[in-house]
């Protein structure tokens, strides 16, 4: 069968599933959206966080959407490193929630996962309970629906301030960046309430969005250093996050700094992982903020940069590759099992039923589509139909290679304190092979080898972008006790049976 006719015969297949549009007009009692507010918490500090409806413009036409605290994104909240803070959150939406705050190594009740917690009803509230023991960026984001309610504008962010000076070069300014896509057609925006559609490849938007806005710009002066704390807040779109022009360096990931600073052209972030990175506008005009795909480059907003000059100039350490001792200290324990072979395996896999065509085993792509480099699917291409029509008919599997156990059927138990080898192997032969972001609640890991080959600059990591055909070795550094879930982090995956749990004693 050809492969066009092949994507005919699986969409008459799934015809029944069908998807919805809906308008999310305001009405006029909702309120409108407010600029993103940072607030600054101390140990023991609470915060009183609501999840809500707000109107809001996109493109020139306004739409019901969902926020936190009245802004999308949510309140960036700036917390000391090892403080503990009290989160008051109330759910004042229509739906059941809850607030995950994910990449932080906080007490298991207060994971904010099925997990861990009932699902809290419209107008309940909830305390959670966070420690801060790592630098970086994090962010809060749903734990339900997560294909609906984050892609609605429910996410945020935490900055943690280094306890230790030193930790971060220094810079003029320090800016968080979401990276994000909706789905808008016929000025509806495309969305599901009863339930989760496009599980096939995840939700592809078709308007970029950077910290809410289709319009984001920056105003800096020249010479000026600025550390960017970029998310990928999107339910699918994998991004390669560019500044044309600009002199950019990787400093950071998921929980902090990478053992030495690297420059880049761009850099690759699946939904929800962080890069963290430092820019310098040395010359006057406007820079483009982009996404590089290997078939297109977005324009995702621009960074204006004025003739006058910055006041105080740390063009000197810019120009320096630093090497982060707190980060290779922190590692150094570790480096003892980096060469143990995997304790524990896992295949990532589909299964697809439609209809009369059962599809498990069987590859539509044979591993690549003309949208497909490198192991990523930058877009829907030529599968759009086929995604736009899939929904319980397709099942995602984590797969536990020694005992083939798949997804919450998975039982793994580890002892505190003993680092575990696990290799994630993305099977290039199952029927829809593409990128997978697998993320691990409660516990921080290190990327010690992708397909054999050496990781030669660590950091600490809470999600991998791990390409079709591809495998990682994670280090996962089980320091912290309880129940957790793993699971693929594009929204769509997860809701299509993507998850996994695991118990550290």
């Amino acid at each position: 069968m050809s492969k066009q006719y092949f994507y005919i015969a699986v969409a008459v297949a799934l015809l029944g599933g069908g998807f919805a549009a809906f308008s999310y007009l305001p009405s006029l009692s909702t309120p409108r959206s407010e600029v993103s507010q940072i607030v600054e918490l101390q140990d023991g500090d609470s915060y009183d966080l609501t999840a809500g409806f707000v109107q809001k413009e996109i493109d020139g036409k306004t739409y019901r959407l969902l926020a936190y605290n009245g802004s999308i994104p949510g309140p960036l909240l700036k917390i000391p490193q090892g403080a503990e803070v009290t989160i008051n959150f109330k759910n004042g939406t229509d739906m059941k929630t809850l607030l995950h705050s994910h990449g932080v190594r906080m007490e298991n009740a207060f994971d904010g996962s099925q997990t861990t917690q009932e699902e809290m009803e419209p107008g309940e509230s909830f305390a959670y309970t966070l420690k801060f023991p790592d630098a970086g960026f994090f962010w809060y984001h749903p734990h339900v629906r997560e294909d609906y309610q984050q892609e609605l504008g429910l996410y945020g962010g935490y900055l943690v301030v280094p306890s230790e000076e030193g930790y971060w070069s220094p810079v003029n300014r320090e800016i968080p960046i979401f990276l994000d896509d909706i789905l808008i057609e016929n000025g509806k925006i495309n969305l599901n309430k009863e339930g989760a559609d496009k599980t096939l490849m995840g939700r592809f938007g078709n308007v970029m969005l950077v910290n809410g806005e289709t319009d984001y710009s920056l105003n800096v002066k020249k010479g000026e250093v600025i550390r960017l704390y970029v998310t990928n807040s999107a339910n699918t779109r994998t991004f390669n996050f560019a500044i044309e022009g600009a002199r950019m360096k990787l400093v950071g990931a998921d929980s902090g700094a990478y053992e030495k600073d690297t420059w880049i052209d761009s850099v690759i972030l699946g939904p929800s992982e962080r890069g963290i990175v430092e820019v310098q506008f040395q010359g006057a005009g406007t820079y483009v903020v982009q996404n590089k795909t290997p078939e297109r480059t977005y324009a995702l907003g621009s960074v204006r940069v004025a003739e006058e000059a910055v006041e105080e100039s740390y063009a000197a350490s810019f120009a320096n590759l630093a090497t982060h001792a707190q980060t290779i200290a922190s590692i150094d324990p570790f480096r003892a099992y980096f060469d143990d072979p995997p304790q524990k395996r896992l295949a990532l896999t589909v299964d697809m039923n439609m209809g009369s065509m059962n599809m498990q085993g069987m590859s539509m792509m044979d591993g690549s589509t003309s949208l497909t480099t490198n192991g990523i699917e930058w877009e829907e291409g030529e599968s759009a139909m086929m995604n736009a029509m899939s929904g319980g008919s397709v099942r995602w599997n984590i797969v536990d290679q020694e005992s083939g156990k798949k997804n919450m059927d998975i039982d793994w138990a580890f002892a505190r304190g003993e680092p575990v080898k696990i290799r994630i192997f993305n099977d290039p032969t199952q029927a829809h092979p593409m990128q997978h972001p697998i993320h691990f609640h409660g516990q921080r890991f290190l990327i010690v080898n992708k397909n054999g080959q050496p990781n030669d600059n660590l950091v600490w990591k809470d999600t991998v972008l791990i390409p079709a055909g591809q495998y990682v070795d994670i280090l996962l550094d089980t320091s912290n006790p309880g129940t957790w879930m793993a699971h693929c982090h594009i929204a769509e995956h997860l809701e299509a049976g993507m998850m996994m749990k695991f118990t550290v004693e």
